[in-house]
């Protein structure tokens, strides 16, 4: 057993495999073959050659007022002020598809609940929920031009025109179709608020 392990210890050790980039493998090669040749000095002048090359081609002048900085501030607020209106607008975008999905999924369920109903019948039972824990109904409360127009996805101005052209029943149908939760609205006079119609 002795004899296996003086023979291990007589093998070379395994190479490693590393990656270097494109650029840089013809000069690895190189450093690789005069190391495996055992020119030491010779691989350390080849080293040196490689760094040199590197060294003298990056040309960086970072100092605050420099041309580069200054050449790259420049860039940087074009591109800022290119994106950020496109951005918002995306975001816009964005959030008008979800609630536009949010109606569409709450439509469907009804959907799906009237029809599931009534292929059910009276006598049998609905199968019991999988969490005993119900959530408490949130009670909606009156709201004002602002708030109404924001939570059904229209400008105030246009909430105030749609309830002024329609009749109250028109009115309250249009808002259901547009409420999230589809909740109808019906605008109190008295009071200058908008309630919610179950």
């Amino acid at each position: 057993m002795a004899a296996n392990k003086s023979d291990d210890n007589k093998k070379p050790p395994k190479s490693e495999m590393i990656r270097v980039p494109s650029a840089l493998i013809p000069a690895v090669r190189q450093l690789s073959k005069l190391h495996r040749e055992g020119h030491t000095i010779a691989l350390l002048q080849e080293l040196e050659e490689v760094i040199s090359k590197f060294d003298s081609n990056i040309d960086i002048d970072v100092a605050a007022g420099s041309k580069s900085v200054q050449q790259l501030e420049e860039r940087l607020s074009k591109l800022e002020r290119a994106t950020s209106p496109n951005l918002e607008t995306k975001l816009e975008a964005i959030a008008k598809k979800l609630e536009l999905i949010e109606r569409a999924i709450a439509q469907n369920t009804d959907a799906f609940r009237r029809i599931a109903s009534g292929r059910l019948g009276n006598n049998i039972k609905p199968r019991k929920q999988a969490y005993p824990y119900q959530q408490p109904q949130v009670e909606l409360q009156p709201r004002n031009n602002e708030n109404l127009a924001q939570r059904l996805g229209v400008s105030p101005q246009s909430l105030i025109a749609e309830r002024e052209n329609k009749s109250a029943k028109e009115f309250t149908s249009w808002s259901r179709n547009r409420d999230p939760m589809t909740v109808g609205w019906e605008w109190n006079a008295l009071d200058g608020l908008y309630h919610p119609i179950r």
